[in-house]
Parts: C-alpha cells; sequence; structure tokens
C-alpha cells in the first residue's frame, strides 16, 4: 500500500515541478525512477533492496508474473488512443509540405540510418536493430511544449516542431508496433510465409476491430444512447475492450487496435470529441506519472552497465547530430524555411514518452521470449529519451539565439474574440505585416474569421490550453475585444504578463465611458467607445481608414474630434516605418507622432475644415 501511494504522489510532484520549471515531465519522472530503483538498490538501501519494486524474482513485488506487463499494455493503449485522437486529416493537409515530409521522409530516415547505425555500433541484429529505430522516431508534444513555451520563436518554426510532434507520435508508435510483430510471429524459422500470414492477420484485426468500434461508439454517443454522466467511463471502458478483444483474436494486434480508433473518432463527427479529450488527458497524466516511475524503477543496475561503454556515446551522438539534421535537411529541402530554422528544428528533438513506454514493453517481452539482444531495447530508448531532453531542456533557448531564430521583440498580437470588428482589425493588422491570432469561443465567427484567411481557432478563455499554445510564442500584443468586460478583464489578468509584455488592453466598460474620472490605462482605442459603439460603427462604417498627420498637435486635434464624433474611433498610429502603435484611452500619451505619421482610425471620412 505505501508503494502504491508513493508512486501516485511521487508522479504528480514530478509532474508539479515539471510545470514549475517549465521542463518537461519524463525528466524528473523518469530521474524519481531511477532514484527509487535501481540507484536505491545500489547505494541506498542497507539490504540492497529496490525502494520501489515493480517485479522481484519474477514473481513478486507490486505486479508479480505478467502483472507489471499487463498493466504498461492497458496504460500504453490509453495514451495511443489519446494520440490517435488527435491526429486529424485536415491538419495534415493544412500544416504545408514541410510538416507532411517530416511525418513521412523523415521518418523514413530516421527508421532506417538509426537501424543501420545501431546494428554496426551494438552489433545487433537488424531486427532489434530496427525496432530501435522504430521507437526513437517519435518527438511527442508532450516533451517539445515544455522547451519551446518559453522561447519567442517565429511561428513557422514553433508550428513546424509542434505538429511534427502531434502527428509522427501515433506513427512512431505504429511503426515501432509493426516492426515488433514482425519479429513476435518470425520466431525461429525466420520470415516465412507463416509469419507474414500472421503479420497480416494482425493489421487485419486491429485496423478491423478499431474502425468497426469507433463508429459503434461515435453512433451511440452521438444518438444519447449513453448518459452524460457515463459518457468518458463508457469510451474508457470501449477503449480496453478493443485492446483486449483484438488481443485474442491476434497477439499484439491491440496497440494497433487503439491508435486505429482514436485516428477514426478524431476524424469523425462526434460532438463531445473535445470533453472526451479532456477526460483523456487527465487520465493519460495520472497514467503516465506512474507508467514512468514504474518502468525506470524496474530497470538494474545491470541494464544500465550495458550502457557504459564508448558505443553508448557514438549513437546518441550520431543520433543527435547525424540522423535528426539529415531527416531535417532532406524534409525541408526547397522549403521556405531558411538556414537557421533548419539548423533549430533540427537541433530540437526530444524523444518522448510513447517511445519510452513502448520500449519497456516491447524489451521484457522479446526478453521473456528470448530474442537475442533485446536487453539492449529498454536502456537504449531510455538513454536517448533522458539524454535528448535534457540536452534541449538546458540548451534550446541558447541555440535559438546562437543561430538567430530568437525573437527579441514579440510582434504577434492575440485578439480575444472574433466578433466582426475583430475580424475586421485582425484583417488589417495582418495587411500590415503583423502576425495575429484571433481566438473565441462562437464556432460562427471562428469560421468567418478562417474565411478571411485570419488565423483563428476555438478556445475557451477560462481553459488553460491557450497558455500551452505554442504557436503563440511570438505574441506580444493582447486586445481584449469581446463584448463581455468581464471576460475582457480576465483576460488582461490572466494572460497579460504571458501575452502582452509589450501592452494589454481592453475595451473600456459602459461605466467607464460615461465616468470622465475612472479612464483605466489598459483601455483600449477611446474612453468614449465601448463594444456597443465599435459594433455600431462597424456596421455603418465597415472600413479603417488612414490620415496623414503633420504633427503632434494635429494629432491630439484630431482625437478632440473623435471623441465628439460617434462615428469615427481612433485605432492606431502608424509611424513613418510603416509600425503600428495601439491608441489606449489614454491616448495623449502616445508618443512617436510625427510628420509622416498616419492616424488610423474605423468610421467615416474625417472632414477638416
Amino acid at each position: 500500500m505505501l508503494e502504491l501511494a508513493g508512486i501516485i504522489i511521487l508522479g504528480i510532484l514530478a509532474q508539479w515541478v515539471a510545470w514549475r520549471f517549465k521542463i518537461p515531465a519524463i525528466l524528473p519522472l523518469i530521474l524519481i525512477g531511477l532514484l527509487v530503483g535501481p540507484i536505491a538498490a545500489e547505494f541506498l538501501s542497507e539490504d540492497g533492496a529496490k525502494w520501489i519494486e515493480p517485479i522481484w524474482n519474477g514473481e513478486k513485488g507490486l505486479f508479480p508474473g505478467e502483472g507489471l506487463y499487463y498493466f504498461v499494455s492497458l496504460a500504453i493503449s490509453i495514451i495511443l488512443f489519446e494520440g490517435g485522437l488527435t491526429l486529424k486529416r485536415s491538419e495534415i493537409r493544412n500544416v504545408g509540405p514541410v510538416i507532411t515530409k517530416l511525418i513521412t521522409l523523415g521518418s523514413a530516415v530516421t527508421f532506417f540510418a538509426a537501424g543501420i547505425l545501431a546494428h554496426f555500433v551494438f552489433d545487433l541484429s537488424w531486427e532489434i536493430s530496427f525496432l530501435f529505430s522504430g521507437l526513437i522516431i517519435v518527438t511527442g508534444p508532450t516533451v517539445i511544449t515544455p522547451i519551446l513555451r518559453n522561447i519567442p520563436l517565429k511561428k513557422d518554426v514553433s508550428a513546424v516542431l509542434k505538429w511534427e510532434g502531434i502527428l509522427i507520435d501515433p506513427i512512431g508508435a505504429l511503426v515501432a508496433v509493426l516492426v515488433f510483430e514482425f519479429i513476435s510471429v518470425g520466431g525461429d524459422s525466420g520470415f516465412t510465409k507463416t509469419a507474414l500470414m500472421e503479420f497480416g492477420k494482425i493489421i487485419l484485426f486491429g485496423t478491423t476491430f478499431g474502425f468497426t468500434f469507433a463508429h459503434a461508439l461515435a453512433f451511440a454517443i452521438n444518438k444519447k444512447l449513453i448518459p452524460h454522466y457515463l459518457l468518458n467511463v463508457v469510451s474508457l471502458s470501449t477503449v480496453l475492450l478493443v485492446f483486449v478483444e483484438s488481443e485474442i483474436f491476434a497477439h499484439e494486434s491491440g496497440l494497433l487496435a487503439v491508435v486505429v480508433m482514436g485516428m477514426v473518432l478524431g476524424n469523425g463527427k462526434l460532438e463531445n470529441l473535445k470533453e472526451l479529450l479532456y477526460f483523456k488527458e487527465s487520465l493519460s497524466v495520472l497514467l503516465i506519472s506512474i507508467l514512468f516511475i514504474l518502468l525506470a524503477a524496474n530497470i538494474n543496475i545491470e541494464d544500465l552497465e550495458l550502457l557504459y561503454s564508448w558505443k553508448t556515446g557514438i549513437l546518441f551522438a550520431a543520433v543527435v547530430f547525424v540522423v535528426r539534421p539529415l531527416a531535417v535537411f532532406l524534409s525541408t529541402y526547397n522549403s521556405n524555411l531558411k538556414l537557421n530554422e533548419k539548423l533549430f528544428i533540427s537541433w530540437v528533438g526530444p524523444r518522448g514518452i510513447v517511445a519510452a513506454g513502448i520500449a519497456s514493453l516491447f524489451g521484457s517481452k522479446l526478453i521473456k521470449e528470448g530474442v537475442e539482444g533485446a536487453e539492449y531495447i529498454t536502456p537504449l530508448v531510455f538513454m536517448i529519451v533522458l539524454g535528448t531532453v535534457l540536452l534541449n531542456a538546458t540548451t534550446a533557448r541558447l541555440f535559438a539565439k546562437i543561430v538567430g531564430v530568437f525573437l527579441t521583440k514579440s510582434e504577434g498580437i492575440l485578439i480575444i474574440g472574433a466578433s466582426k470588428v475583430s475580424r475586421l482589425l485582425g484583417h488589417y493588422l495582418e495587411n500590415n505585416g503583423r502576425h495575429v491570432v484571433l481566438i473565441d469561443s462562437n464556432l460562427t465567427n471562428i469560421k468567418k474569421a478562417k474565411e478571411l484567411g485570419l488565423e483563428a481557432f476555438d478556445s475557451n478563455i477560462y481553459s488553460e490550453t491557450l497558455a500551452d499554445n505554442i504557436e503563440l510564442n511570438d505574441v506580444g500584443y493582447l486586445m481584449a475585444l469581446t463584448g463581455n468586460s468581464d471576460i475582457n478583464k480576465y483576460a488582461i489578468d490572466k494572460f497579460g504578463e504571458q501575452f502582452g509584455e509589450n501592452g494589454s488592453f481592453r475595451l473600456v466598460t459602459k461605466d467607464e465611458m460615461l465616468d470622465d474620472q475612472n479612464n483605466p490605462k489598459e483601455g483600449l482605442f477611446s474612453q468614449t467607445d465601448d463594444y456597443n459603439t465599435l459594433s455600431e460603427v462597424t456596421l455603418k462604417f465597415p472600413s479603417i481608414q488612414e490620415l496623414t498627420l503633420k504633427d503632434k498637435e494635429h494629432y491630439l486635434e484630431l482625437i478632440e474630434i473623435t471623441n465628439n464624433d460617434k462615428d469615427i474611433i481612433p485605432l492606431f498610429v502608424k509611424d513613418h516605418t510603416g509600425e503600428l502603435h495601439i491608441i489606449s484611452s489614454f491616448n495623449k500619451d502616445v508618443k512617436d507622432v510625427d510628420k509622416g505619421s498616419k492616424l488610423v482610425y474605423l468610421g467615416k471620412p474625417f472632414k477638416i475644415k
């Protein structure tokens, strides 16, 4: 009981430490596991016992016999199902040829190059070598996101790394699963006709069960056959059912089945997909916390001693400095990415949770089957995971500065709300060279924004997911433009520090507009205009005008006119270099107004006497 409680407590503590210090959770999880496992046994325990012993002498410990294998299998199935849910066909089409090549050509380069290296460096069989290379294909979002979250990068670079991690997770897992199945069904007879038939059986049952149960579950959810309070637990039990049933019909086909099931559900018309994702995400955090402490604790000193060789350093260096750059440069050939951007993408390639979890699962299974060289799988993959995570977590920010992809000033603008007013402003800002992102919980507004070519996504301002979006790394201005003053104030309070380093603004409220003495410094555009007046002017005059200024006095004169004319609302000052400066309700404080600057405003044209 103490060990079980300790694993959960230590796991959640590791997650908190990862959040607090902005590092991938896998790093403290594995380090804690090694500490309470092989390190404790070798250096800390008087009797040489591990503090947490998943398996002891084969039949004792927390998971005696096949218990650990079953738990790891079920946990990985749930994690891979969640990964499958995030894999959308539309994302593959829209993220561009670079990402498509990275998850196809890049994966192939990594698979063959790393496999060849493992074979010749460690003298492993081709089967084990390619299982190792299949496992290190993946670069999961759970390890990339914490590394990049606080590195201001050009949008294209952060987007490539983010979507590569999301899309390649299930793909890498699928490759590893297929290689493992090929090894398992090969047996002593080699890759015979019988082995190929078994391999085909695994693919057939895995895809069939995943596809069929995904449609059945979607039908039950959309037809309201499952009460809302049972939705998440029924979905969880269905995932476990698919995994177990597929395993019964074709051994080792369960992981393939749950990946396919997740992909089908994620690309279907499922009304409660977002809610299902939130539940699976929370469950995955708990499972990952338990899983990796257990897996690291289950490693023995003898396993780690296998890595105590110059061969380990050669393999790690080759994977990081040769294989990853080769895959990236071949995948980005003839793309719009610059050399320094390609170098940074080549540097950031941390392996993640799926790689370590499946490695431990497959490694232990193949060892029991007596496959030669299988004892190298788990320690080698753990070495790549820990090494790449530690390397990238400590050097990514510095390397970004060295190669020149680090943005010294964040000029992007995040607009809360995607109403007609926000879309009009966003379109003007985009046309003037600013990166603009609109967020709204109204899907109709999001759709209209995207039709204008604007970057917009559905998000709840009260959700934590907004803070984790690494594509907002270049955002330095925050503009809250919703019709709800409470939401506007909440957005400034919660996200002002993260996304408003150069300025956080919100529309004034009705009360503030009527009270001359209550003019908030974060007030946007004008104290005489709130959301209603902005919307009314947008309906009557849906265009943004520019007027050349003579000097600061001329600017102040025009501002006075706007205060007395409800059909003219000042927005920005564009200086002679073309840079835009947001006007706040404290508009008299605006600087950089000189000859050649322009007043940017919404509404009817000025009539100057």
